[in-house]
């Protein structure tokens, strides 16, 4: 046998599964649905170990020994042996969110279950264990003990609002008794000592794991059960004024019919399409880290690709393979699902932002906006007008060519006229300050207003033809945007404006960076071709020649590689189960019918053509119907009371660990990027504000971007310092001074040709060269060479003055003084200030109860003990007998 032995965090409670390694092909699990104690688990293990030793009282031959340690299990998967379990046996965290740690898989151990006495071998057990391998977890999966990684922070925080009664009424289901809580923080009930605590169903579409989690789903603990995501997070920490401000992005990527570039085009059968991913960004002041008691604000948009029948034939060899419409759907019936299932989940009003080519000499990407305009129209005309789908088609490529036209400038109208229709969530009301200094935008802002705070109605669908370069950029400028509201929305800013080159924006910026480079590696095989600062027209010259090495590895990753990934991830999900007289997965030609339900057999229904929308979903409108409370909603949840001095729910335990050694170097917080470190210049007296317009040469990293390293921005500089020189040897050219500017700063070596000049063009076509650093009068008001005048030598007389009459003065002072008249130093006070201000303050008054704990409290360190009450032997007999007994 296996035991697997869990524990929380502060290993003071245990749980045991019994994995029988007898049968060949069955999985036989057994949970014995007990929480033990250390000592218990201590016990228990003893005398397994005693019973099971070859010799009674033997020490030498151990009857039990540890197979491996491990962080969670991801899943049960047999192939045409055994079971094979996959454990979590290296993690990194990532974020945090409201004191729930977010990690990323980094290494896992997949240990065949059966016993080699009773193993059956199959020739083709080792191919199918290589091709699922080849998902390699260790690279952008990522799970939370105690947060839903598959829904958003809104849904997650309108769950804990829901009113309890309800809740209790609802949910009771005939499920195992005991289940410890899912979210840290719970809803106080008005009586007694009890906390509720709340779980939900995740959203499977964003699970990875959910199939290999199935089998044992109905018959362990739910503890046990690890949904992991695969997609993007990060995290990065925004100084304002030393005011901590979490910054998080985090990217779900749907298991519905995943895999790569060219092998998974437009949709399928169900409505779901291809490369789909669910982008949040998430704000929270890390100064209040509670989830009832914080700020936390979130953002959400999606990424797909056209939602209809189309692929590309990837035989030709051609780095364009031509489009072909697959099947005509006249009705729009895949995009009808598609379109039915985010109104379920985001609400209205549904806003397309198409950016694919309107022009082109050859007709290949205008194919999929003409069917797209054909479906939409079709469906919006039998939608309610306030809630129809919005069709934004703007040609991106046509705009980037032309010279007259700046791309983002043109974004950020359309960013700022979708935000301000889909709104955003926050989970507090309204700032005083926007009462008190409104602003124009706020007040047009769109969404769900409640006395709670806000909601987001509706989302932005972004897509070109492989939804990587042009939607990350357009999804870039539509968060910069929503960005700024919800600063403006925790009153961080006075105004919701964002700027570019500002320390804010430049670790927004690298955040998307670094999730566009993972989604377009996880599809398309490279990192992005073409960033922000390509589309800014600001990207050093060197960024060509990798912008050219990216399209190559995409090309080759996908002439090449993609067949064998799409294996893998078909394997992995489950799309393709190995059995004895059925195809093996290596020897089908295509894996269409595996993807596409309806080839294999007829569906039961056929949706209408008019009323192609869920009914429920539309009742409930622009609210999406997920997160309405409603019966089918409160069936997906479930509740359970705690006692208050339970540990589970004790979020400061769980998130500081006062019983572990910490070590500063390793604490996530303080290693995480930040804005003050890594991106304010190193220049004394700089303004410290993150949202202070910079230099392209003031900034703490280099403007090449978190991909290049600084290496390159070295050699780029030693290139043009030893170039042969221009007629005037000074003059150095812009994109040498973006890429030089942070090593000059950081290697403190400046030499003379690679310091960053003006160059102005004078009436005879010579060149006068004119150094960037300012002069000393910008600076300090006045030039320091010049002589003061008496205006300024009697204002700092009397400056002089007002210094000596506050201390004691010396005989030479006051003879100093008997020489001015009287009115130069008399002050006559211009306000008038309360007791209680920024210069004097009261003593705060304090209340009886709390004299008599401080005085007791002193008594106690001089030995005087007080007699205990009744609450006090209460609580404290009821703290032993919860933690020891």
């Amino acid at each position: 046998r296996y035991f697997l032995v869990g524990s929380n965090h502060a290993e003071t409670k245990y749980r045991v599964l019994k994995i029988d390694r007898t049968e060949p092909k069955d999985l036989v699990i057994i949970d014995d649905r007990h929480v033990y104690t250390q000592q218990e688990v201590r016990e228990l293990l003893g005398r397994l170990d005693l019973g099971n030793r070859t010799k009674m009282g033997q020490k030498g031959s151990s009857g039990l020994f540890r197979a491996v340690s491990a962080f969670g299990v991801v899943g049960f998967v047999r192939f045409l042996e055994g079971y094979y379990i996959v454990l979590i046996t290296k993690r990194r965290k990532m974020a945090d969110i409201g004191g729930h740690a977010i990690y990323k898989i980094e290494d896992t151990n997949m240990i065949y279950i059966p016993n080699d006495s009773v193993r059956i071998t199959h020739p083709d057990e080792a191919r199918y264990l290589r091709i699922f391998q080849n998902v390699d977890l260790s690279s952008n999966f990522y799970f939370s003990y105690s947060y839903d990684l598959s829904h958003s922070l809104q849904y997650n925080l309108t769950v804990l609002r829901m009113p309890l009664e309800m809740l209790k009424s609802e949910t009771t289901q005939p499920r195992q008794e005991s289940f410890d809580i899912f979210e840290d923080e719970g809803l106080i009930t008005q009586g007694g000592s009890g906390v509720f605590g709340i779980c939900s169903e995740p959203y499977m579409k964003y699970v990875w794991n959910g199939e290999l989690l199935d089998i044992i789903k109905n018959t362990v603990h739910r503890d046990w059960l690890l949904y992991i995501i695969h997609g993007f997070c990060g995290q990065s920490k925004l100084l304002i004024y030393g005011r901590p401000v979490y910054v998080t992005l985090i990217a779900r990527r749907s298991s519905k019919f995943a895999g790569t570039r060219f092998l998974k085009r437009g949709a399928n059968c169900e409505g779901d399409v291809a490369n789909e991913v669910e982008t949040e960004q998430i704000l929270c002041d890390a100064s209040v880290m509670s989830f009832t008691a914080g700020s936390y604000s979130s953002y959400v948009q999606v990424r797909g690709s056209v939602p209809l029948y189309w692929s590309q034939d990837i035989s030709t060899m051609m780095p364009k393979p031509p489009i072909t419409l697959d099947q005509a759907d006249p009705f729009a019936h895949v995009a009808a699902l598609h379109f039915d299932q985010m109104l379920q989940r985001f609400g209205s009003p549904i806003i397309i932002l198409n950016l694919v080519k309107e022009r082109e000499k050859r007709k290949h990407e205008r194919i999929l906006s003409e069917e797209l305009v054909a479906a939409v129209t079709y469906l919006n005309q039998f939608l309610p007008p306030e809630h129809t789908i919005i069709y934004i088609p703007w040609d991106m490529a046509k705009y980037t060519k032309s010279k007259l036209c700046n791309v983002l400038d043109r974004l950020n109208v359309i960013a700022e006229s979708v935000v301000k229709k889909t709104g955003f969530f926050v989970n507090r009301p309204d700032s005083y300050c926007s009462i008190l200094r409104p602003d124009e935008k706020w007040n047009e802002l769109g969404g769900c207003v409640m006395p709670t705070g806000r909601l987001q109605t509706g989302v932005l669908r972004t897509n070109c033809v492989d939804c990587l370069d042009r939607t990350n950029t357009a999804q870039f400028m539509v968060g910069k945007c929503a960005l700024a509201y919800q600063l403006y929305s925790l009153g961080l800013i006075d105004k919701p404006n964002l700027q570019f080159d500002t320390d804010a924006v430049r670790l927004f910026e690298e955040l998307y960076e670094d999730h566009g480079d993972t989604l377009s590696l996880q599809y398309g095989g490279s990192q992005l071709v073409h960033r922000v600062k390509t589309y800014r027209k600001i990207a050093p010259w060197t960024q060509h020649s990798k912008d050219i090495m990216q399209t190559l590895s995409r090309y080759y990753s996908n002439a090449f590689s993609d067949a064998d990934r799409q294996d893998s991830i078909n394997l992995f999900l489950g799309v393709f189960h190995p059995a004895e007289g059925k195809p093996h997965l290596w020897e089908l030609p295509t894996d269409f019918y595996l993807h596409h339900k309806n080839t294999m057999r007829l569906l039961p229904t056929r949706r209408s053509y008019t009323y192609w929308w869920t009914p429920e979903v539309i009742k409930h409108l622009p609210l999406p119907y997920d997160e309405v409370i409603c019966a089918a909603n409160l069936k997906k949840l479930i509740v359970k009371k705690f006692h208050k001095y339970e540990e589970e729910i004790d979020i400061h335990n769980e998130f500081f660990r006062p019983y572990e050694l910490s070590s500063f170097d390793d604490t996530f917080c303080l290693a995480m990027t930040s804005s003050a470190r890594d991106f304010m210049p190193k220049t004394v007296g700089i303004d410290p504000s993150p949202f202070t317009v910079r230099k392209p040469d003031e900034t703490g990293k280099s403007v090449l971007g978190s991909k290049s390293n600084r290496e390159e921005a070295v050699l780029q500089r030693k290139t043009a310092a030893s170039a042969p020189p221009p007629p005037s040897e000074e003059a150095v050219s812009s994109s040498s001074e973006d890429d030089s500017g942070t090593d000059r700063e950081e290697e403190g070596s400046v030499s003379q040709r690679s310091t960053p000049v003006k160059m102005t063009d004078m009436g005879d076509s010579a060149k006068v060269t004119e150094n960037v650093v300012q002069p000393m009068k910008e600076v300090y008001g006045i030039n320091l060479s010049d002589g003061l005048s008496e205006e300024d030598l009697s204002i700092y007389s009397r400056f002089v003055q007002l210094g000596q009459r506050q201390h004691k003065q010396d005989k030479s002072s006051q003879q100093l003084c008997s020489r001015c008249p009287d009115g130069v130093i008399k002050l006559t006070p211009i306000s008038a200030f309360s007791q209680d201000n920024i210069y004097e303050v009261q003593p705060p008054r304090v209340d009886r109860k709390s004299t008599e704990i401080f005085q007791a409290h002193i008594q106690a360190s001089q030995g005087i003990m007080q007699p205990l009450g009744k609450e006090d032997t209460s609580m404290y007999r009821e703290y032993i007998r919860n933690r020891y007994l």
